[in-house]
């Protein structure tokens, strides 16, 4: 079966832009994570999110593209930007329908639709960009990034709130095994807007705490709900063959595994589908629990889906089996952008051989019997488990392998 490997990253997250500050503040255990500054939250019960400072659009997008991309866009389009430039990867010297985009979305680009809403309900049809026809769509992203580039390859966009990340890398490893010879893949997520924050709030899911240091806090005794953020990442996932054979300067890893499953309808007394998702993740990779050196969790901070996850988790790998890290606690919950990031860090954990912390968790809570890493830790890493939950009862698993 052809390898599919990932050979370029790229990162915008709320505790670091590009790979390499992200990579260095998740180690520190660095939090991204303050009050909301993109809107008035004051009125709302949540107020508390990781948003991406110091991000400066214009450095990065053409001025041509402003007026026709949301913030969510502009992010996915730089890392995008920094993915191919990481790969080494001159699109134009590829076959024309040689790469193709495959992302992932939660809603689209709400900020955007909030702008242009607000200007027809107050000035008038007259006031409502053009641009709203498309630029709100779920998958602007996939297109936008494609036109840039001129990819016309396979591409498509997943919907599976956090899951998204995810599967998205699946279908771009399912690309692969069909010939083509590399594709875009991931998700870049932004939704801290009042549109993007009441369907949020409605969910009873967030967290209402106002200290950034003691809102998110997965599998501990005082969790009580998540963190939205902002931002994600972008991987350059290419056939082994083709990265071999143009000499790419880095492999970070092989897509080994990946499966994805539903959870059964409330009441049916069915067991929720993660630990399915996870076991059929590792089947496909070939490879048993005992082969797992590190787990990147979901990690909800919803006590009752904590307590789903480190269930499921136990009886995969045993009381404390295998370390388990959840660094999503310093940028929050990403929605379509949190498991490509997960994704990513699990990546630049085997490069490096070190498990990144879960920030702000001294111990968890005795329910759960997982290894959680609250510090970082070095350690002989050389396959990894990735997992996400989606809302609506998405479950995505991804197996990432070192290859040297």
């Amino acid at each position: 079966m052809t390898a599919a490997v990932v050979t370029g990253l790229g990162i915008t997250a709320p505790n670091g832009l590009g790979t390499e500050e992200f990579w260095k503040a998740t180690l520190a255990g660095e939090s991204g994570l303050g009050p909301v500054t993109r809107f008035d939250a004051t009125q709302y019960p949540s107020r508390v999110a990781g948003e991406v400072s110091g991000y400066v659009a214009e450095d990065h997008i053409p001025s041509r593209l402003m007026p026709q991309t949301d913030h969510m866009t502009r992010l996915a389009l730089t890392a995008a930007d920094w993915a191919l430039k990481d790969a080494g990867i001159a699109t134009d010297e590829l076959p024309e329908y040689g790469i193709g985009v495959v992302t992932a979305a939660s809603g689209g680009a709400v900020e955007f639709g909030q702008r242009e809403l607000q200007n027809l309900w107050s000035k008038g049809k007259e006031y409502v960009s053009a641009y709203q026809s498309f630029a709100w769509f779920y998958a602007v992203n996939t297109g936008q990034i494609s036109i840039r580039h001129k990819l016309r390859g396979p591409s498509g966009v997943l919907l599976t709130e956090q899951a998204g990340g995810i599967d998205a890398i699946g279908h771009a490893r399912r690309h692969i095994r069909k010939g083509f010879p590399a594709v875009i893949a991931g998700g870049v997520d932004a939704a801290i807007c009042p549109w993007g924050w009441v369907p949020q709030i409605a969910s009873g899911l967030m967290s209402t705490v106002d200290d950034p240091t003691r809102a998110y806090l997965p599998f501990a005794a005082e969790a009580g709900g998540y963190v939205p953020g902002e931002g994600g990442a972008i991987l350059l996932v290419e056939e082994a063959g083709s990265a071999g054979a143009r000499g790419a300067e880095h492999v970070y890893g092989e897509i080994a595994g990946y499966a994805a499953t539903l959870d059964p309808a409330p009441g049916s007394g069915r067991p929720p589908g993660l630990r399915r998702a996870a076991e059929n993740a590792l089947a496909d990779a070939g490879i048993t629990a005992e082969d797992i050196d590190v787990v990147f969790a979901d990690a909800s901070g919803v006590p009752d889906l904590d307590r789903a996850e480190s269930q499921a988790l136990t009886e995969l790998f045993g009381p404390a089996g295998v370390p388990v890290t959840a660094p999503k606690t310093m940028t929050g919950r990403l929605l379509a952008g949190g498991a490509a990031l997960d994704a990513a860090t699990a990546l630049l954990a085997l490069r490096d051989g070190v498990i990144p912390p879960t920030a702000h968790v001294t111990a968890p809570a005795p329910e759960h019997t997982i290894d959680l890493v609250t510090e970082a830790r070095e350690a002989d890493l050389r396959t990894a488990l990735v997992l996400a939950r989606g809302h609506g009862g998405f479950n995505a698993a991804l197996v990432v392998r070192r290859t040297n």
